[in-house]
């Protein structure tokens, strides 16, 4: 499987959710396949949704998952120590491993050879890690929101991506939905 499939099976587990997704490519397909008020799209920074969803998970009640990459988490591996010392049981960082820079043509990350983002989140301190292939973590994910604990999952998938367009909405409106849709 890759993301755009590993995205699509998440559909019915995470439509009620608030979902911060990564930069480029997976906010894109996510996008594509179920634009709602409740998805914030990141348009740009990457590296940042992890910490933009465990922000938004600090100051507020409700259930948050960010949908991140392994490329952006290499970026920010620091969050990783934020969140582990920080715990928040409503917070659900996913982590969809597919190897690769795959908004920038699929380039290879440090997770698709020696280094693995679950043994480095252990490492950081995050109590509740797991590995689980692309097939695996609708499940593993329906799973983190009952237990209300906070989780980090990493989803290992294949590289690729599916041709959908842009993202045209303003990214004022995006803000201005989500913020609303937190409110709500």
């Amino acid at each position: 499987m890759i993301r755009y499939e590993v995205l699509k099976t998440l559909l019915p587990v995470i439509s009620d959710e608030l979902v911060v997704c990564n930069i480029g490519s997976p906010s894109q397909e996510l996008h594509a396949l179920d634009d709602r008020a409740t998805n914030f799209y990141m348009l740009g920074t990457m590296g940042l949704a992890s910490s933009i969803g465990f922000g938004l998970a600090l100051v507020q009640d409700k259930p948050v998952i960010s949908i991140d990459g392994d490329g952006s988490v290499l970026t920010n591996l620091a969050t990783l120590s934020t969140i582990a010392n920080n715990p928040r049981d409503n917070f659900i960082l996913l982590i969809i491993d597919n190897g690769s820079y795959g908004s920038t043509g699929d380039q290879a990350t440090y997770a698709g050879k020696k280094t693995s983002l679950a043994a480095v989140a252990t490492a950081c301190g995050c109590e509740n890690v797991v590995e689980v292939s692309a097939e695996e973590t609708a499940q593993a994910v329906k799973e983190a929101l009952a237990a209300r604990r906070m989780t980090i999952i990493v989803s290992k998938c294949q590289s690729g991506n599916v041709q959908v367009p842009v993202i045209t909405k303003n990214p004022i409106v995006i803000r201005e939905r989500f913020m609303e849709a937190v409110r709500g």
